[in-house]
C-alpha cells in the first residue's frame, strides 16, 4: 500500500436543522465551496446528498469532500479567518456534523 505524498482529504457529513429551506442550504453550500477561492491549501471541494437505498446514513443528509496539499495546509485552513467565520455560521445551521481527515492510500494488488 502506498500513502499519498502530502495530500490530505477531508470528508464531512452534515444533517441540517429542521426548517431550513433548500435555498438557505444552497447558500451555505456555496459559502463552503467559496473557501477554495480564499484558502490556498484547499485544492478542491465536492458535495452531494445521500441517495442510498440502504438507509444507513444515521440522519446525515449531505456529504462534503475537500482536498488539501498537506497536513500543514489543513492547519492553515483550520486557522484561516475565512474558515473560522464560515464554520461559525455553518455550525449554527446543523444538528449533526462529523469530520474525518485522512491521507489517501492506494492499494496495489
Amino acid at each position: 500500500m502506498e500513502e499519498a505524498k502530502g495530500v490530505v482529504k477531508l470528508v464531512a457529513l452534515a444533517k441540517f436543522k429542521e426548517g431550513l429551506s433548500e435555498s438557505e442550504i444552497e447558500q451555505l453550500i456555496k459559502g463552503y465551496a467559496n473557501l477554495v477561492n480564499l484558502i490556498d491549501p484547499m485544492e478542491s471541494f465536492h458535495w452531494g446528498k445521500d441517495v442510498s437505498i440502504e438507509n444507513m446514513h444515521q440522519g446525515f443528509t449531505h456529504i462534503f469532500e475537500s482536498t488539501f496539499n498537506s497536513t500543514e495546509g489543513v492547519a492553515e485552513y483550520v486557522a484561516h479567518p475565512a474558515h473560522v467565520d464560515f464554520a461559525n455560521l455553518f455550525f449554527s445551521h446543523v444538528d449533526k456534523f462529523l469530520v474525518f481527515y485522512y491521507k489517501p492510500t492506494t492499494v496495489r494488488v
